[in-house]
């Protein structure tokens, strides 16, 4: 006799077995204590919402109205304070009759690293258009030429500053940064010493530790009569710090690579620098993008730290706003959560990208 198998059908769950449902069921719903400690989360968090929509939205006075700004004080936000103050905040102490040059400086800085973002734009023309940017922002900012007003770099201050700081430390510290790596794996004890001392010394000390030396300290180490700008010890203390940290991002990057790519290229008849720029960095560099640009975001919030030497970028142009102005001194948190938006929106905009960079490089890895 012949046995014969036949499969036993499964049997259909009645009701909806997946979707939304499924999901609140297992994951919020799944007993009583889970339900219930959903339902005081849930609570507390449209309570929360709701206050916070009342203090910002329904009970808020958007006017620069300072007598209604002090009635509803307690009650809802007074965002008549960016208004009133807004300029000063953003602009710093920036002569007002000349704060269209850093508005048309910041905006054509924005406007190049935009298109360097691009792949249309990875090429040499990069080499050219950066250097004319960079005339074009400073002859702006400093004047003195062409009929401009000379303005001091202690004039210079809010969300140029910030921008400023940001991108020319990033564009300096990023060839150091892959130096200082390659250096450090290297094979001649005199580089590798040096580079792992550098290192090692800048990561030891907090940032505030070398804006103060470089501002305060620098100056007495120098030959009587020399005077280097303050503005200049600042971009380069900031740009030795985040090279440092940078660089070991990098090499990271460098040791993960496998080893034959390298024994490839020397098979090939590849020199050093052929085999670092077109086989070892590519690769090394799009596995550290994350971590890159993670440093990218802590340098750029880092500026925050120049008020230190009497910069005032977009923080520090905050409280010389309002803390000079008894009258709207009280609505300083306005002027907070303002710079928090401003800042949120270049972190944000910053990891969007780096999340689509690695999109790119992982479909490049597959093909």
């Amino acid at each position: 006799m012949q046995d014969t198998f036949q499969p036993i059908a499964p049997r259909a769950i009645p009701g909806n077995n997946s979707g939304a449902v499924v999901w609140l069921k297992t994951n919020l719903f799944s007993s009583p204590l889970n339900s219930i400690m959903t339902l005081i989360m849930l609570s507390a968090v449209v309570f929360a919402f709701s206050k916070a929509a009342g203090w910002s939205i329904t009970n808020a006075v958007f006017g620069a109205d300072l007598v209604a700004c002090n009635e509803a004080r307690g009650l809802g936000a007074c965002w008549g304070v960016i208004a009133e103050k807004g300029r000063l905040i953003l602009l710093g102490l920036y002569p007002q009759e000349e704060q269209w040059r850093p508005v048309t400086a910041t905006g054509l800085m924005l406007g190049v690293v935009g298109l360097s973002c691009m792949p249309n734009f990875w090429n040499k023309s990069l080499l050219v258009m950066w250097p004319v940017m960079l005339a074009i922002y400073f002859t702006l900012m400093k004047g003195g030429v062409f009929g401009l007003t000379e303005v001091s770099t202690d004039q210079w201050g809010g969300l140029p500053l910030t921008v400023m700081l940001t991108v020319i430390a990033m564009t300096l510290a990023f060839p150091l940064a892959i130096m200082v790596a390659l250096g450090r794996r290297s094979s001649m004890p005199a580089i590798r010493t040096l580079c792992t001392l550098y290192v090692e010394l800048i990561r030891g000390v907090p940032l505030i530790t070398i804006l103060f030396m470089a501002s305060f300290m620098l100056p007495l180490f120098m030959p009587a009569g020399t005077n280097i700008d303050v503005l200049i010890r600042v971009v380069v203390g900031i740009t030795l710090f985040s090279a440092a940290y940078m660089a070991e991002v990098i090499r990271g990057g460098l040791q993960a690579l496998p080893k034959g790519q390298t024994e490839a290229a020397a098979t090939l008849g590849m020199t050093f620098w052929q085999t670092q720029g077109k086989i070892v960095l590519p690769q090394a560099l799009t596995t550290v993008v994350p971590s890159l640009m993670n440093t990218f975001i802590g340098m750029f919030k880092d500026t925050s730290l120049v008020t230190i030497v009497s910069l005032y970028d977009l923080t520090g142009a905050v409280g010389l706003a309002l803390n000079s102005d008894a009258d709207w001194r009280p609505f300083k948190m306005e002027g907070l959560f303002f710079i928090a938006a401003i800042y949120f929106a270049f972190c944000f905009a910053m990891s969007r990208y780096s999340l689509w960079v690695e999109k790119r490089t992982a479909v490049s890895k597959v093909r």
